[in-house]
């Protein structure tokens, strides 16, 4: 079994744990290579926050950011770069870049996204992180939460993938996040968020990415390392192939003392 770091880099102002530390372009590339030199797979970069207090961003505003940074890390990370968008015309920007991974926060909900996906099909990675589509958007499944069991996670997280396979996007492409936290905030000791640690176990023989970091759901100490690395070990127990986390070396640490480095 394989486990692989995904560092998150966000160049965003108001992201909920460490929003405005890498807008800037420098200190971005500096937090990129930190992180690959931590042990960092890969890295996630996002223009746009996914905290449901902030506003949306129009597609040329994320590309902005994108922009300043992407042409840096692509020439010094080659095909270990992922952009996290909902946007066609941001993800087409990224793919004719070189950028070789889009996660889609919004389960490739736009059209143009799936088409985007068939076109480049084996050139590209494609995350699909769910977010029920009962919500329009993410700060709307913030407010509903439209997502009650694992079940539906799974379902549509499926569904989903298979139009991406109708369209010709090889299934080794396609990773899946159920993403925890996205519509699914419950009141009930954050149930679901825990039992979704484990949805590896749910769709054997298909990569998943578990993105758990400093979120609401681990507790009033989210942001030490500690309840971070125990739900790193539910996950990883359960089979996941990726694990999106903003403490990699803490992470790889936990790796080696669990014999998967060496």
């Amino acid at each position: 079994m394989v486990v692989e770091l995904v560092g998150i880099l966000n160049i965003t102002p108001d992201s909920f744990s460490d929003g405005g530390d890498y807008t800037d372009p420098l200190a971005a590339l500096a937090r990129a290579k930190e992180m690959f030199e931590q042990g960092a797979n890969f890295v996630d970069i996002g223009a746009e926050s996914t905290n449901p207090r902030s506003n949306p961003l129009a597609p040329d505003e994320e590309w902005c950011r994108l922009e300043a940074v992407l042409p840096s890390l692509l020439t010094t990370f080659p095909g270990k770069i992922s952009v996290d968008t909902y946007h066609p015309e941001t993800a087409r920007k990224a793919l004719e870049m070189g950028v070789t991974i889009i996660n889609d926060v919004t389960m490739f909900r736009e059209t143009e996204m799936i088409d985007l996906a068939a076109e480049y099909g084996k050139r590209a990675r494609y995350i699909i992180s769910h977010l029920s589509p009962a919500a329009h958007s993410i700060s709307e499944a913030h407010k509903q939460m439209p997502t009650k069991t694992v079940q539906q996670v799974k379902d549509e997280l499926l569904a989903k993938r298979q139009e991406l396979l109708n369209r010709g996007v090889p299934g080794g492409n396609i990773i899946l996040d159920p993403g925890i936290g996205f519509g699914k905030t419950d009141t009930d000791n954050w149930r679901l968020n825990w039992e979704l640690l484990k949805f590896a176990e749910e769709v054997a023989g298909i990569e998943v990415m578990i993105g758990y970091s400093r979120k609401r759901f681990l507790g009033d100490q989210r942001m030490e390392v500690e309840p971070n690395l125990e739900a790193a070990k539910t996950a990883i127990a359960s089979g996941t192939r990726y694990l999106r986390v903003h403490d990699v070396a803490s992470h790889r640490d936990l790796l080696k003392q669990m014999g998967f480095i060496i």
